[in-house]
């Protein structure tokens, strides 16, 4: 294939469901916008409450990360990512993400993931293993139970 014949794309998040963030909360909602399973990557955005915190996770691969509105930072660290923050997580980090107050009701933000993220219990073992698979089953689980169409995620 030549690079002259891949095609590029607009992708319209308003085309696109916010799903649960499920089975870790109901109250965070993640909106897949593209999966490749060839680099083991998704486009995501993520719409958390204020209050939220999500479980501490291991990267295998990197994220960047774009706060669109809200605040939030990792306990692991001294910074808060405010509204406009690009974020660069390294591969092999580890964090537990939580909101911060005085920056509005919600968090939203935009992501790019590749790899897998490795949620850990208490005692920083592996309870559970996010990549573009488990983020595709569970958009694809979300259609099915709303009647909502699915779109094929993998192609620009």
């Amino acid at each position: 294939m030549f690079f002259e014949t891949i095609d590029t794309a607009c992708i319209d998040p308003n085309d696109l469901p916010w799903t649960p963030f499920t089975p870790y909360t109901d109250e965070v909602h993640v909106k897949l916008l593209r999966v490749d399973p060839v680099k083991g990557e998704t486009v995501t955005m993520l719409r958390a409450p204020v209050g939220m915190q999500l479980p501490k996770h291991h990267h295998s691969g990197t994220v960047q990360l774009y706060t669109i509105a809200g605040a939030w930072k990792y306990l692991e660290h001294d910074w808060v990512a405010k509204p406009g923050d690009v974020v660069l997580e390294t591969a092999g980090s580890s964090h537990t993400p939580v909101g911060v107050e005085g920056y509005g009701d919600e968090i939203i933000t935009f992501q790019i993931t590749t790899g897998d993220l490795l949620y850990l219990d208490e005692n920083d073992q592996v309870c559970a293993i996010e990549n573009w698979k488990s983020a595709m089953d569970r958009y694809l689980a979300y259609c099915h139970a709303n009647d909502v169409a699915p779109k094929d995620l993998s192609h620009a």
